[in-house]
Parts: C-alpha cells; structure tokens; sequence
C-alpha cells in the first residue's frame, strides 16, 4: 500500500498514544455516573406505566361499598329508626349478592345489585336485604327457581313474591319491574318490613 505523502511515523504513535490516555481518562472519569444513568434511563421507561395505576387508585372503582345513603332510601323513617335502636346503629351495607337458598338463581339471573343492608341484633338476630335490578322478563324463571325449592310464591303487582321460613330463617323474596328485594330474616322479623320498604322501590 503506497504510504500518504507528509504523514509523519514518529509524530503518528505518540500522537495515537496520546489520543488513547485521553479516551481511558474520560471513561474513567465517567464510571461513577453509570448507575445514575441507568436509573434515569429506568425511571424514564417506567414513568408511562406508572401514571395510569396512581391515577386508578383515585378513580371511583366498580367494587366501591355504597354509602349510608343507599340503604337509608328504601327505608321509612319509623322503620329505620326501628332497626337502629334494635341494632344499636347503622347497618353494614355493601355490595353482596342477593341471598338467597335458591344460589342457582342468582347465577341464572346475574343480578346488578344496588345495596345490601346487612342488620344485626344487638343481642339476637339479623336482616339481610339487597336490592338489585335483574331482566324485566325474569319473574316466570324466578317463581320457577324459588317453588322447585319449597317456596311458596303468589302474585305481587306485576310480579311475584316467595316465601319460606325454615326454622328461625325467613326468606321473602319479590321481584318485580325488573327489581328485585331479596330479605332474609333470622330469628328477627318486623311487622311488614317489605310491604313498608315496597313503596321506596315500586312507587304507586
């Protein structure tokens, strides 16, 4: 190969020598921010991430509890105020499916529940009630569901109400205009409970 002419061999190495001191010293220099860099550049990959899930925790979430409003609606005055003396307070209220012995319903029905009230005695007993909207068409497969189980169903307006009582267990059950009071009373029933609670569900 034919040599470049005014290229100097003894300036050359040092020159190379020289150049390859100043490359070590920077990179030397720049070991310390290493992990500095990689957490930045880290930090910086997961900032996308991140955002969504703290803004998550401030949505209002489907699982949220209902709030003392929720059950307080279907009740009357006289009747609430029945309940807490009884119970010594407010009832425990979430989200709970419809209870019910005849379970092959709720899962037939896939009930979209508003508020389950949950009171209990403050010595003896307790109430279970839930309100939920289920299909409009579903009272001929309730009565169906609810009599296979021994219940004892009769008309109720424009749709059903079931009975049974096992024991010291009550359940009432009454669908109609596509929603549905589920009440299970044990060893404490009130005196017209759902006929008081009906006119806050299926207004006249």
């Amino acid at each position: 190969m034919a040599r470049i002419g005014g290229r100097s061999t003894l300036l050359a190495v040092p020159v190379g020598i020289l150049c390859a001191a100043v490359v070590a010293g920077l990179l030397w220099l720049a070991v310390p921010a290493i992990p500095f860099g990689v957490q930045w550049i880290g930090d910086t990959l997961r900032g996308p991430t991140s955002a969504p899930a703290a803004q998550a925790t401030h949505g209002p979430g489907p699982a949220a509890a209902p709030s003392v409003e929720a059950c307080r609606g279907i009740y009357t005055d006289a009747l609430w105020q029945e309940l807490s003396q009884r119970a010594g307070g407010d009832p425990k209220q979430d989200a709970a499916a419809p209870e019910t012995s005849a379970s092959s319903l709720v899962a037939a029905l896939a009930p979209t529940v508003r508020e389950t009230c949950t009171w209990k005695g403050a010595q003896l007993g307790g109430i279970v009630t839930t309100v939920s909207d289920v299909p409009a068409s579903s009272t001929g497969v309730a009565r169906a569901a609810f009599e296979s189980q021994g219940f004892s169903c009769s008309g109720y307006g424009d749709g059903i109400r079931c009975l049974r009582t096992t024991g010291d267990v009550t359940e009432d059950q009454a669908i109609r205009g596509g929603v549905w009071l589920a009440t299970t009373f044990t060893s404490w029933q009130p005196q017209q409970y759902t006929e008081r609670i009906a006119p806050q569900l299926w207004p006249r």
